[in-house]
């Protein structure tokens, strides 16, 4: 399950954490910046780099602004982000595209 194909081809859509197509995800981090499938992927981008890193991104509900940083593998800056998520773990490879 980390690594997941564009429909129909063998390119590779995302290898967890990371996204090789454009969503509002990005990150900063070793010196590159990113792009993560989600915003609990673009958090696991630091952590798989073991290095510091910056996530801007937006609320999915309202499209605002959000900018979240992580130092010494934690988040500092974004903290009282509340993060909702609408599909239960167990079910997020039913359509990993979608969740």
């Amino acid at each position: 399950h980390a690594l997941v194909l564009r429909p129909g081809t063998t390119a590779v859509r995302f290898a967890n954490p990371f996204c090789f197509e454009p969503t509002p995800h990005r990150v900063t981090a070793g010196g590159r910046t990113w792009t993560g499938t989600c915003c609990w992927d673009a958090l696991g981008i630091p952590a798989a780099l073991h290095a510091d890193g910056d996530v801007a991104t937006e609320c999915a509900c309202c499209g605002e602004a959000l900018e979240l940083a992580v130092r010494g593998g934690e988040l500092t800056t974004g903290a009282d982000v509340l993060c909702h998520i609408l599909v239960p773990a167990r079910r997020w490879w039913d359509d990993i595209g979608f969740t």
